[in-house]
C-alpha cells in the first residue's frame, strides 16, 4: 500500500503540548479496521443474543464508547492524546464487564479489570510524560520517533521503558497480570468476543507494536518482552488445559496468543513483527467466531460446560460448520490462515537472534494447547460420542446468532487461499509502520516445501491431538493442581485488596474522628508547617523594628480604625458567651465588617461575595438554632486552651505573611497579562470573571465538581434515611 499517512490535527491544549492529532498509517488502518469490522458484527450479534432485554440501548451505547475509545487510541499521533483515549478504554470496559450489574461476581470482575487496568494506566502516564522530557518537550509521535538517537542515551531510558511495559501488559493481560480476562467472562458474550478478538487486549500489542521503532532494539526492550511474552503463552496455554467452561478455555487460550503476539515484538525482527501482525489477523479471526459460538450454544443448551455439551452437530448444522471452520483455523490447519498465521510464529520464533530454543519451545507448547482446544470445541461438542444422551436444546439459534461467527470462519478460509489477493497489502503497510528495516514485501503462501517449520506444525498437531484424547480420559488431573493456585497472582490480588480495605478502615477511623474541632486544626497546622517550611527554604525573613511599625500604623485610615475597633472586641466576646445567637450574630458583624475593608481596598466583588455568605450564614444557624448543643465559651473551658494557642500560633503566622509580603514585593507579570488579554482574547469586560472562567477555568470546573459531589451525597444521605432527615 503506497501512499503517505494522513494527518489530521485539531488544537486542544498548545500551551501543554497536547493537540489532538491523528494519523492514519499502515499500522493504525489495520486495527482500525479490525475494530470497526468486527464492532458491526458485534453490534449484530447482541442485538440476537440479547434480545428483549430492557438494557439493549445502553448496552450499544457502552459498546459504540467503547469502539470510539479504541479507535482513538490507534489513530491518535499525540501521545497525551492517546493516554486520554487509553482511559476511555478502561472506563467504557467496566461499564461492559459490569452490564449485569445486579451480579456481585459480575460487579467484581469489573473492578478487578478496572483497578489493574487503570494501575498500569498511570503508570503508563508517568511514562509518557517521561518521554516528553527526554524527547525536549514535545509529544508527537513523529517527531520522538526522529529523536529515537537521543531517547535511547538518555538518563531516563529505563524508567520510560519500564512504565510503558507495565501499561501495555497489564493491558493485554500478560503474566502476572493476567488474571484479570478470565473474571472478564462475567460480560455479556458479545463483549467477551469482542474484548478479545480485536479491541481491549489487543491495545497493548498496539502499543507496544507503536513504540518498538521508537525505543525498541535495545537488550533492555527486546529480552524483557520475550521473557514475559514467552512465559504468559506457557501460562496461558497450561491454564486453558484444565477448563470446562467454554468462555473460560477461550480466556486463557487469548492469554497464551496474547503473549506470542508479545513474543514476536519482543524479538523485533522485521520478520518477526510481520508474523506478529498476521497471527494477531488470524487469532481475531477464529476467536471472534469461537467466542459468539460459545454464546450461541449457552443461549441453546442453557450450559457452558464441556461435560454436559454432546452431539449437537446434526441438531445445529450452521453452528457446527461455523465451529469446525474457526477451530480448524485455530488448530493451524492447511489450508485456513491459521495455519499461515502459526507457520509464521513458529519461524519468527525459530530464527529468533537469542533465545530461539526456549522461545521456540514456549510457542509450541501453546501450539499443542490450541489444537486440543479446537478439538474439544468442535468435535468434542458437536459430534463426540458419549455415555450421556444428546444435549437438549431448548433454543434454535436465531439468524443473528450463527451468521457473524460463520461468516468469520468463513474469512479464515478465504484468507488462508487466497491470502495475497485479501490481506497482503493491508499487512505490508502495516508492517512497513513499524519495521524501521522493512527491504522488501511480505508475500504469503500456504506451502514453503519441507523445513522445520512444517515438521514443527506436524508435531503440534499430533500432539495436540494425542494430549485431547488423553486428557478426556483423565479429567480429575486439575485437581490436583489446586494448591499450585493457592499461592498464584490471582490469590495474591485477592490478599493484597482485603489489606488495602483494612489498612483504609484503620487510616479512616484514625483520620475521620467526627470532631470539626480536630479537623479545623489539622488543617490549620498543616498550613503552618508549611508556610514554616517555605520561610525556612528561601531564607525569607522579615525585619520588623519600631520604625517599621509607626510608619504602618502611620498609614491606617479612619475608616480602617473604626473597622478595627468593631472586629477585635467581637471576636474576644464570641470567645466569652455562652449563647449560640450572640455568637453567631457577632461573628457575622465581624463578617460585615471584613466586607467592608474588601470595599475600602477596591473589591466590590469579594464584597459582595462575603456579604451573601455571611447571610447565607446566619440564614442557616438560625434555622437549626434550636437544634445545636449547648456553646460552650472558649475563654471558660480548659480543654481549650490548645485550641486558643493554636489559633494565636495561626494569626501571628498570617500577620507575618502580610509583612513578608509588603517586605518582599512580587513581581507577576499576571496583572498586566490579564488586564491586556481579558477583553481581546475573552471578550469579557470584568477582569475576575474571565480569570475565574477562561484562565483558571480547570480551578473553577474543580470547584463546581465539589460542590456538586457534596450535594449528592448529602442528597443521598436525605434519601436514604428519610426518617433521620432532620437530624442531618
Amino acid at each position: 500500500m503506497e501512499g503517505s499517512p494522513v494527518v489530521q490535527v485539531h488544537r486542544w491544549v498548545p500551551s501543554l503540548g497536547i493537540n489532538l492529532q491523528f494519523t492514519l498509517d499502515g499500522l493504525s488502518l489495520f486495527f482500525a479496521l479490525l475494530i470497526s469490522s468486527f464492532g458491526v458484527l458485534i453490534m449484530a450479534y447482541a442485538g440476537a443474543y440479547l434480545k428483549g432485554n430492557e438494557q439493549l440501548g445502553r448496552f450499544y451505547l457502552y459498546l459504540t464508547m467503547f469502539m470510539t475509545a479504541m479507535l482513538g487510541v490507534v489513530l491518535s499521533s499525540n501521545v497525551l492524546a492517546l493516554l486520554i483515549f487509553w482511559e476511555l478504554t478502561s472506563i467504557s470496559s467496566y461499564l461492559l464487564i459490569s452490564f449485569k450489574h445486579k451480579d456481585k461476581v459480575a460487579r467484581a470482575s469489573a473492578l478487578q479489570a478496572l483497578l489493574i487496568t487503570n494501575g498500569g494506566g498511570l503508570c503508563l502516564m508517568a511514562g509518557l510524560i517521561l518521554l516528553g522530557i527526554a524527547g525536549n518537550n514535545t509529544y508527537s509521535f513523529a517527531e520522538l520517533l526522529q529523536l529515537r538517537p537521543e531517547l535511547l542515551q538518555h538518563e531516563l531510558y529505563i524508567p520510560i521503558i519500564v512504565l510503558l511495559m507495565l501499561g501495555a501488559f497489564t493491558k493485554s493481560a500478560q503474566f502476572p497480570f493476567h488474571i484479570w480476562l478470565p473474571n472478564a467472562m462475567a460480560a455479556p458474550t458479545p463483549v467477551s468476543a469482542y474484548l478479545h478478538s480485536a479491541t481491549m487486549v489487543k491495545a497493548g500489542i498496539y502499543l507496544l507494536a507503536r513504540f518498538s521503532p521508537m525505543l525498541g532494539g535495545t537488550e533492555a526492550w527486546n529480552y524483557t518482552i520475550m521473557a514475559v511474552g514467552a512465559t504468559t503463552a506457557v501460562v496461558g496455554a497450561f491454564l486453558a488445559l484444565q477448563q470446562l467452561d467454554l468462555k473460560a478455555i477461550l480466556a486463557y487460550t487469548t492469554i497464551s496468543a496474547l503473549g506470542s503476539l508479545v513474543t514476536l515484538i519482543g524479538i523485533g525482527s522485521t520478520f518477526a513483527l510481520e508474523a506478529m501482525l498476521v497471527f494477531l489477523l488470524a487469532h481475531a479471526l477464529y476467536k471472534g467466531a469461537l467466542f459468539m459460538l460459545a454464546g450461541t450454544v449457552d443461549v441453546a443448551t442453557g450450559t457452558r460446560d464441556t461435560t454436559k455439551l454432546h452431539l449437537l452437530g446434526k441438531r445445529m448444522p450452521l453452528v457446527s460448520v461455523a465451529a469446525i471452520l474457526a477451530a480448524l483455523s485455530m488448530a493451524g490447519m492447511i489450508p485456513f490462515f491459521g495455519f499461515i498465521g502459526k507457520e509464521l510464529l513458529y519461524e519468527g520464533a525459530f530464527e529468533a537472534p537469542a533465545f530461539a530454543v526456549p522461545l521456540t519451545v514456549a510457542i509450541v507448547f501453546s501450539g499443542i494447547a490450541f489444537v486440543a482446544v479446537a478439538i474439544r470445541l468442535s468435535y468434542g461438542i458437536f459430534f463426540r460420542q458419549s455415555a450421556s444422551e444428546a444435549t437438549e436444546i431448548k433454543l434454535h439459534p436465531v439468524l443473528g446468532l450463527w451468521l457473524p461467527p460463520l461468516l468469520l470462519g468463513i474469512l479464515g478460509l478465504v484468507f488462508g487461499l487466497l491470502p495475497n489477493f485479501s490481506v497482503t497489502p493491508i499487512l505490508n503497510a502495516a508492517a512497513g509502520s513499524i519495521a524501521t528495516n522493512q527491504q522488501e514485501e511480505l508475500h504469503l503462501a500456504l506451502w514453503h516445501g519441507f523445513n522445520p517449520i512444517l515438521l514443527l506444525t506436524i508435531l503440534t498437531l499430533v500432539l495436540g491431538t494425542a494430549f485431547y484424547f488423553l486428557t478426556e480420559k483423565f479429567t480429575s488431573w486439575p485437581v490436583h493442581l489446586e494448591r499450585i493456585y493457592s499461592i498464584g497472582p490471582g490469590e495474591l490480588y485477592h490478599k493484597v485488596q482485603r489489606l488495602a480495605a483494612r489498612g483504609a478502615r484503620g487510616l479512616t477511623t484514625q483520620v475521620q474522628t467526627g470532631s470539626l474541632h480536630a479537623y479545623v486544626a489539622v488543617i490549620i497546622i498543616t498550613f503552618i508547617l508549611l508556610v514554616a517550611g517555605a520561610i525556612w527554604q528561601e531564607s525569607l525573613y522579615a525585619v520588623i523594628t519600631v520604625d517599621t511599625m509607626l510608619s504602618a500604623f502611620g498609614n491606617i485610615r479612619l475608616n480602617e480604625y473604626i473597622l478595627i475597633l468593631l472586629i477585635v472586641p467581637a471576636t474576644l466576646f464570641v470567645c466569652k458567651t455562652d449563647s449560640r445567637l450572640i455568637a453567631i450574630t457577632t461573628l457575622s458583624m465581624v463578617g460585615y465588617a471584613i466586607a467592608l475593608a474588601y470595599i475600602f481596598f477596591g473589591a466590590p466583588d469579594l464584597a459582595a461575595t462575603q456579604f451573601l455568605i455571611e447571610t447565607l450564614t446566619a440564614v442557616l444557624f438560625v434555622l437549626v438554632l434550636h437544634k445545636l448543643p449547648t456553646l460552650k465559651p472558649v475563654i471558660k473551658y480548659k480543654t481549650n486552651y490548645a485550641y486558643i494557642t493554636l489559633s494565636g500560633i495561626f494569626g501571628f503566622t498570617m500577620a507575618y505573611v502580610l509583612v513578608l509580603v509588603r517586605q518582599y514585593p512580587l513581581t507577576s507579570e499576571l496583572k498586566a497579562y490579564y488586564g491586556a488579554t481579558s477583553w481581546l482574547e475573552a471578550k469579557g469586560r470584568n477582569i475576575v470573571n474571565v480569570i475565574l472562567v477562561d484562565f483558571r477555568a480547570f480551578d473553577t470546573l474543580g470547584e463546581i465538581t465539589v460542590l456538586a459531589v457534596a450535594a449528592i451525597g448529602i442528597f443521598s444521605l436525605l434519601k436514604l434515611y428519610p426518617e433521620k432527615g432532620d437530624q442531618l
